[in-house]
């Protein structure tokens, strides 16, 4: 009888998977499926029907033994044929099998290829010899590799939860622009519609971005899973089999992709829909609106910060699950103003009421958002019920306050380089900073409690 390598594999091979069967079943029109592949294909199907000729089929079908045994066989063989690596022999020279490696050409090799002219003056070395020194220069490549999937994999991870968090964010901006429109009268009802439009719009674009950057992400994950796939399934073959793919291998294996990066601005700009909304339409509204100099871009809030609807109060909580976007901070509990100045006089209040632990000023645009070595800044603090002044220089200068005051206001007059902070209740000078400003400075809050941003 012969063997069952003289049958071809396709008669182990299940129509449905391509691949040599598994638990085999025998449907009554005498087709053989993988028992979880048939089971697959008749998931969520009213009628049962065979794969292959399309005949109904109303009971299930019961395990092929004969087959399963047969398949067994089959791949014991197969796999008794692959282990046997010195039976391999040379293309060129039939009657010989391939026991050497040349290290010019990279290639196994007989032993008469060695003697001929075209391998002169080449080094060989012994199959058993080659091929490990070989797999473990192609491991050494294939490590770099795993460790950027992984990255991929991170950068995919954080990529989804942005894309989930600008919906949710532009689900919530949305509330809040109706909230504010629906205290207008009616005739803003198409300046409502404008700005919700802008909103879908902007989400609409980031969304897409996203999309696109998660497709493309995806792609490249695929391109690296393959590559890794086939490059340890390489590894796994005999030696021989793994020294005449080597060239493949190595070429496969040194993928040039670069490392994805965070997308800066990618979620939506809930400050440029919502700042100083009433305030805009001032000139049909002016009776009802109020203006706040300053509003809070929560892009730029630490993650225990939570930002109130309008974004003009700060308040302290447990931390957000949010996207790790650049402009965040995540070492220091900061938030910032979603405007930044570079020149000019700019002025807003802050309501610090009986809080015992804040921080107010500005900083520059190139303040380091991500750790705890940040950058240039100018700011008040109160702390352990004393005042102290920061600023780049490094000469901290305590203040002697006769009261404890409940609002701030800022000052800052950027082109003759001068920050004043005082007291707007009392009308009472706190302290003024003196600097030749170069970059666009933003107004910043650190606090671990309650505190807003007054209109005027």
């Amino acid at each position: 009888m012969a063997s069952n390598a003289s049958r071809p594999e396709e008669d182990y091979s299940c129509p449905v998977c391509c691949d040599i069967f598994k638990d085999p079943v025998l449907l009554p029109c005498s087709h053989s499926f993988c028992k979880a592949c048939l089971h697959e294909w008749w998931r969520d199907k009213v009628i049962k029907e065979c794969p292959v000729c399309k005949k109904r089929h109303s009971i299930d079908p019961p395990l092929n033994r004969a087959l399963k045994n047969l398949c067994e066989s089959f791949v014991q063989e197969r796999h008794q044929r692959a282990s046997t690596g010195s039976g391999v022999l040379c293309r060129l020279h039939a009657d010989d099998k391939l026991k050497l490696f040349c290290l010019e050409c990279q290639q196994p090799a007989c032993f008469v290829c060695r003697d001929s002219k075209r391998h002169t003056n080449h080094i060989f070395r012994p199959i058993d010899e080659a091929a490990p020194e070989h797999k473990e220069e192609v491991e050494k490549l294939l490590k770099p590799l795993q460790e950027k999937l992984k990255v991929f994999n991170e950068v995919k991870t954080n990529y989804d939860q942005t894309a989930e968090h600008i919906k949710v964010r532009a689900r919530h901006t949305e509330t809040q622009m109706k909230e504010q429109f629906k205290k207008m009268h009616q005739f803003l009802h198409d300046e409502e519609e404008a700005r919700i439009t802008a909103l879908r719009r902007e989400e609409q674009q980031k969304s897409q971005m996203m999309k696109e950057k998660i497709e493309g992400l995806n792609r490249d994950i695929s391109t690296i899973s393959d590559t890794i796939r086939a490059t340890e399934e390489e590894l796994r073959a005999e030696h021989v089999s793994f020294l005449q793919n080597y060239k493949t291998t190595v070429e496969r294996v040194q993928l040039t992709l670069q490392d994805p990066q965070p997308v800066s601005g990618a979620l939506i700009d809930e400050a440029k829909h919502l700042k100083n909304l009433a305030f805009r339409v001032w000139d049909k509204m002016k009776d009802i609106v109020s203006y706040t100099p300053v509003i809070l871009d929560p892009n730029t809030a630490h993650p225990d910060l939570i930002l109130s609807d309008d974004l003009t109060s700060v308040s302290y909580g447990d931390v957000q699950q949010l996207p790790v976007n650049p402009e965040r901070f995540d070492y220091w509990h900061n938030v910032l103003g979603s405007e930044g100045f570079n020149s000019g006089t700019h002025s807003w209040d802050v309501e610090v009421g009986d809080n015992t632990l804040w921080a107010l000023g500005v900083l520059v645009e190139s303040y380091q958002r991500k750790g705890k070595i940040g950058g240039q800044r100018w700011v008040i603090k109160f702390y352990e019920d004393k005042y102290t002044a920061y600023s780049p220089s490094g000469s901290d200068t305590v203040l002697s306050l006769k009261q404890n005051p409940k609002k701030i206001r800022v000052l800052l007059d950027w082109n003759k380089g001068k920050l004043y902070f005082s007291d707007p209740d009392t009308n009472t000078h706190i302290h003024t900073f003196t600097h030749t400003f170069t970059e666009t400075l933003f107004p910043f809050i650190n606090t671990c409690q309650n505190l807003k941003m007054l209109p005027w």
